[in-house]
């Protein structure tokens, strides 16, 4: 849109329109209807698309209308959103999404990432660090596309874990919300040391062998299938550090770590040679031998001496009497506790759930 310069006798002034001046004779400028009502129309088309109902008393219409368009068609609106009970997102609520499931569990669930939709991204934030389960769910057959590495087509919903927890999602228009970014990507499924018995943000659980939903964990279930370090319930003694199969039907089992020193597998080196992954092993001192100093040998009577054997004998000197003959593998006293062990501080385990 521009002055319309093009009409003959609109009476512009240096490209402008001019009031009448009645004092120096000079008429003032003709504004064309055509013109004048394609401006309005124009103007109007800006507002009625805000969804702002135009007013002939508001002259900042115009502006207010650019600034909700813009902001509608950024992937990330300014919007922020407060929810302490389950809902259903609209697509005006997608921005900067604060839940707080102290009360209770939530499924709070995103609008259809369908064509009316288009690009839009939302930034999910857990404020609580209550243990309620927190689930953002995806519409219908929408899918979220992490963990892409054991299904394909991603997963129907993911949790919040802790406060602070948050995960930044943007839809394709097509079915499916894409994750780029999140509060904490390590990756799935691995154990860690704490420094607090406190659960951190972003989705840790106890390293305790606990069993697990496959229904509630399915991204997890996923990694434990094909992890190489699968057992069932039965055959699971002695494998206690790698995952089971639960009942075999709803449920799965994690690995169990406390009170346990973490090895790294020998893959072939041939320093530890045939271990399977997850498989414990029971603690143990290197063969050693003590050798002792003969100083005498025989048979009978020792002031101050123990004889290894009845017939042929080594004698060992000690502050006190012993009169006869001592078997074979007699010990003089015992020294340690109940495992071998070297120096070492305890940290809490965790699991990476998600």
């Amino acid at each position: 849109m521009d002055y319309p310069k093009r009409v003959p006798g609109v009476g512009l002034l240096n490209g402008k329109f001019v009031d009448e001046n009645p004092i120096a004779g000079t008429p003032g400028s003709l504004i064309p209807a055509t013109w004048g009502n394609a401006v309005t129309q124009e103007i109007l088309s800006v507002i009625n698309s805000a969804g702002l109902l135009p007013s002939e008393d508001d002259n900042g219409q115009l502006l207010q209308a650019l600034q909700e368009i813009v902001t509608k068609a950024s992937p990330m609106s300014s919007s922020v959103t407060n929810v302490s009970a389950s809902k259903l997102l609209t697509n005006d609520d997608l921005g900067l999404v604060l839940i707080n499931a102290v009360s209770s569990a939530i499924t709070v669930s995103l609008p259809p990432a369908n064509k009316d939709l288009g690009v839009r991204d939302v930034v999910l934030r857990r404020i609580d660090n209550a243990g309620n389960r927190l689930v953002v769910q995806a519409s219908g057959t929408d899918k979220i596309k992490f963990h892409t590495h054991l299904a394909a087509d991603g997963y129907p919903f993911f949790v919040l874990m802790g406060a602070g927890d948050w995960w930044h999602l943007r839809s394709d228009g097509a079915g499916a919300w894409w994750p780029v970014g999140r509060f904490d990507g390590t990756p799935l499924g691995r154990p860690v040391f704490e420094t607090t018995t406190a659960f951190s943000p972003g989705g840790y659980g106890a390293l305790n062998g606990a069993v697990l939903s496959r229904a509630e964990w399915p991204w997890l279930w996923d990694h434990a299938k094909v992890s190489g370090m699968m057992w069932t319930e039965a055959t699971r003694v002695g494998a206690e550090g790698g995952w089971s199969s639960g009942d075999g039907a709803l449920t799965f089992r994690g690995p169990e770590g406390r009170g346990e020193f973490l090895r790294v597998l020998d893959e072939g080196r041939g320093i530890d040679p045939g271990r399977n992954p997850g498989v414990v092993q029971r603690d143990q001192n290197r063969a050693h031998i003590h050798t002792p100093t003969a100083v005498a040998v025989g048979e009978g009577e020792a002031n101050g001496a123990i004889f290894q054997t009845s017939v042929w004998s080594m004698r060992y000197t000690f502050p006190y009497q012993l009169v006869g003959t001592t078997p074979v593998g007699t010990g003089l006293s015992t020294d340690g506790g109940a495992e071998a062990r070297p120096h070492n501080v305890a940290y809490p385990g965790r699991l990476k759930l998600i």
